[in-house]
């Protein structure tokens, strides 16, 4: 298995945020999710109206994945994320909201998923899920 490309991925988030729907908040989120087998699966923000339905980038990346086949901890290795306000860098800091950090716990292994935010400067601050999640919980 060949080395993440660390900028890669984060350039393929940079990407899916051209796709997000932020007319509320104004707030645009792109992800770009690596699987074992070096697949990306990109997901941007979603904002609805009523706030509730709408969803972040990193779900949408995970739930993609899920909905091809790929559900257990083996089959992830890393995420990155990039966003900010629409027009800004396309890749600014923007680690991953308690609810999206949740949902990946489900699905890897926080030990060794790792999550990659970019900031404004180029620079990519990599983290373990375990890093960023430290009392995460799951039910199987």
């Amino acid at each position: 298995m060949k080395r993440i490309d660390f900028y890669q991925l984060a350039d393929d988030a940079a990407d899916a945020r051209a796709n997000a729907y932020a007319p509320y908040s104004g707030f645009t989120v792109g992800a770009a999710l690596m699987t074992a087998d070096e697949k990306v699966y990109t997901g941007c923000n979603i904002e609805n109206g009523a706030y509730g339905p709408s969803v972040c980038a990193e779900r949408v990346a995970f739930f993609k994945a899920v909905s091809d086949g790929y559900k257990t901890p083996a089959d992830f290795k890393a995420i990155a994320i990039v966003g900010g306000k629409a027009g800004e860098d396309p890749k600014s800091q923007c680690p991953p909201c308690g609810v999206c950090r949740q949902v990946m716990n489900e699905f890897t292994d926080p030990e060794t998923f790792l999550v990659i935010i970019p900031d404004e400067h180029g620079e990519l601050d990599v983290h373990t899920l375990s890093e960023l999640l430290p009392l995460g919980f799951k039910l199987k």
